[in-house]
C-alpha cells in the first residue's frame, strides 16, 4: 500500500491494517490467489491455488512459480492488466483446470507504477455456484437474439420476381428489365400508377441482387411528416433536441448500410429534403441531426413514384439534378388495363391468397364475371382488383361468383361496370350475358389472337422492320422477338431488323 502523507499516523495505520485484512479476506474467501511481477512472471501462489497445478499439467510448484504466466496458465489476461494498469474485476477464465470466475487487480509502487498483478479465483465450477446468474444471462441473451432475428426478418425482402404475376408482354418486359437492374448497383426508378406493384418489384430487385442478404429498408415520403423526414433519413445524435432519445437514433441510410434503401412516393419529397438527399447520394455519407460527425454508408437506392417527375422538374417542384441522379435505370410498370390478359391469372392468385388469409372458401369466377373484370378500367390497378375480390369474398356465400354478384360490388364501390362484348372485331358483338357457354372462348385465347393480329399489322405497316414495329407497338425489340417466337413466326423472309 502507498503511504499517504496527508493522513495522520493513526489513520495511516488503520488503512494499512485494512489492506492486510482485505488481502487475508480474499485469501480465505476465494478459491485461490496468484501474484505476478512486473515481468509477468508468477512469483507466488497460495495453498488453495496449488490444488489446480496437476490439472494445469504441473507436478511440482517450482515448475509453475518463476515462469511467465502466459506459459503456465492458458488464456490468462494478467499481461493485459500489466500493460494497461486497469483491473479486470469480473471475468470468466477457461483452461485445462476448468472454468473459473476471476479478478485481476494491478499492484503499484510508491511512485504509482504497476509492479505486479494479483489474480484471484473467486469461484470455481461457476456453472453450479453461479447458476441463477448464468440462467438469467442466458434468458437475456436469448431474448436479444430473438429480437435481432425479428428485426432482421422485417428488413428482408418479402417478395421475389415470382410474386409479380403476369405473362402478358407488358409484365414480361417489366420483369426482364427488373432482373437486369438487379445485377447493377445503379439507382432504379420505378414509374407507374398507384397499385401496379412497384413496391413488390423493389423487394424483388433486392432479393435478386448481390445485396439480398443485407437489409431492405423503405421510406414512404407521403407517410412521414416533413418535419421528421430529415431525422428519418439521416438519424439523430444523442440529445440533439428536446425529447430526442438519449442514445440517439440511426437513420434509414445507416440502417440500410450494405443493402437497399427503397424511397416510395418519391414525388412527395419536399424540396428542403431533396438537396440533402442529393448530397448524401453523391458523397456516400450523412450527418445526423445535432452531430458534427459524418457517417458513411453503402446503399443501393430504388425509388418509386406515381407522379410525372419530368413535369415536376419543368414546374420547379423537383430538383433536376436529383432527378438525373435517380433516373439511371427507369422501369415503367404497366397499368392493369394495358395487360388485361393477366387478369385471370391475377384473379386466381389473389383469390387463393384471400382464402388463406381469411380462412374461407376459395372463390371461382364465372366466364362472364371474368370477362366483366377484364373490361373495367381499373384506375386503382391491382390494388383495386384485390379490393373488389375481397368484397366478393365477404358478401357471397357461394364459391362460384357470377356476373350479377360482380355487378353489385362494382356499383356499390361507385364504379360503373363497363359493357362487355365478346366476338370478332366488327362482327356484330353481343353482350356476354346473352351468349351461350358454347359461344364463349377463354379470354387469354382471344387476347392472344388480338396480340397476334396487332403484331402482324405493325410488321405489315413497317414493311417487316421489327425495330420500327416494336417502337410502334410500344414494346422493346427483345419483347417483340419473344412474341414472334411464341407465335412460331421468326421467318426472315418478310421481316428486317
Amino acid at each position: 500500500m502507498i503511504p499517504d502523507d496527508r493522513l495522520p499516523r493513526d489513520a495511516q495505520s488503520i488503512l494499512e491494517l485494512a489492506a492486510r485484512s482485505m488481502f487475508d479476506l480474499f485469501a480465505n474467501a476465494s478459491e485461490g490467489m496468484m501474484l505476478v511481477d512486473r515481468h509477468a512472471r508468477v512469483v507466488w501462489i497460495n495453498d488453495l491455488y496449488r490444488r489446480y497445478l496437476p490439472a494445469l499439467g504441473f507436478d511440482r510448484e517450482e515448475d509453475f512459480v518463476g515462469h511467465p504466466v502466459s506459459n503456465v496458465v492458458q488464456n490468462t489476461q494478467m499481461h493485459q492488466v500489466l500493460a494497461t494498469g486497469k483491473p479486470i474485476l469480473i471475468d470468466l477464465l477457461t483452461n485445462r483446470a476448468g472454468t473459473f470466475v476471476v479478478s485481476r487487480i494491478p499492484l503499484r509502487d510508491d511512485a504509482g507504477e504497476v509492479i505486479g498483478v494479483l489474480g484471484i479465483v473467486l469461484f470455481d465450477h461457476p456453472e453450479t455456484t453461479l447458476q441463477p446468474l448464468i440462467a438469467k444471462f442466458a434468458r437475456l441473451e436469448q431474448d436479444l437474439n430473438d429480437a435481432r432475428r425479428e428485426l432482421a426478418s422485417q428488413r428482408r425482402s418479402k417478395y421475389t420476381f415470382a410474386s409479380f404475376v403476369g405473362t402478358s408482354a407488358g409484365a414480361m418486359e417489366v420483369k426482364r428489365q427488373a432482373r437486369r437492374a438487379a445485377l447493377s448497383s445503379s439507382p432504379v426508378l420505378l414509374l407507374g400508377e398507384t397499385g401496379t406493384g412497384k413496391e413488390l418489384l423493389a423487394h424483388a430487385i433486392h432479393a435478386a441482387s448481390p445485396r439480398a442478404g443485407r437489409p431492405f429498408v423503405s421510406v414512404n415520403m407521403a407517410a412521414v411528416p416533413e418535419s421528421l423526414l430529415e431525422a428519418e433519413f439521416f438519424g439523430v445524435a444523442p440529445g440533439a433536441y428536446t425529447g430526442a432519445e438519449k442514445k440517439g437514433r440511426d437513420g434509414k441510410f445507416k440502417l440500410a448500410d450494405g443493402g437497399t434503401l427503397f424511397l416510395d412516393e418519391l414525388g412527395d419529397m419536399p424540396p428542403s429534403v431533396q438537396v440533402k438527399l442529393l448530397r448524401a447520394l453523391q458523397e456516400g455519407e450523412v450527418e445526423p441531426l445535432g452531430s458534427n460527425k459524418l457517417v458513411q454508408f453503402d446503399v443501393r437506392v430504388v425509388a418509386a413514384t406515381s407522379r410525372d417527375l419530368r413535369q415536376m422538374v419543368r414546374d420547379g417542384s423537383f430538383r433536376e439534378d436529383l432527378f438525373y441522379r435517380l433516373n439511371v435505370l427507369p422501369i415503367r410498370v404497366s397499368p392493369l388495363r394495358e395487360r388485361c390478359s393477366d387478369i385471370p391469372l391475377l384473379t386466381e392468385t389473389l383469390c387463393e391468397d384471400i382464402a388463406v388469409r381469411s380462412g374461407g372458401h376459395h372463390m371461382e369466377l364465372s366466364v362472364e364475371a371474368q370477362a366483366l373484370l377484364a373490361a373495367q378500367p381499373w384506375r386503382g390497378n391491382i390494388r383495386e382488383l384485390r379490393n373488389v375480390l375481397e368484397q366478393l369474398a365477404l358478401r357471397c356465400d357461394a364459391p362460384l361468383i357470377d356476373v350479377a354478384d360482380l355487378h353489385s360490388v362494382l356499383e356499390a364501390g361507385g364504379q360503373a361496370p363497363q359493357p362487355v362484348k365478346i366476338g370478332p372485331p366488327g362482327g356484330g358483338d353481343r353482350p356476354a350475358s346473352s351468349l351461350s357457354g358454347r359461344e364463349i372462348r377463354p379470354l387469354a385465347e382471344r387476347i392472344a389472337e388480338l396480340e397476334h393480329a396487332a403484331i402482324a399489322e405493325a410488321l405489315l405497316h413497317t414493311g417487316g422492320n421489327r425495330t420500327a414495329a416494336a417502337k410502334a407497338l410500344g414494346i422493346s425489340r427483345a419483347c417483340l422477338y419473344d412474341r414472334l417466337e411464341a407465335m412460331g413466326d421468326l421467318s426472315e423472309k418478310n421481316t428486317t431488323v
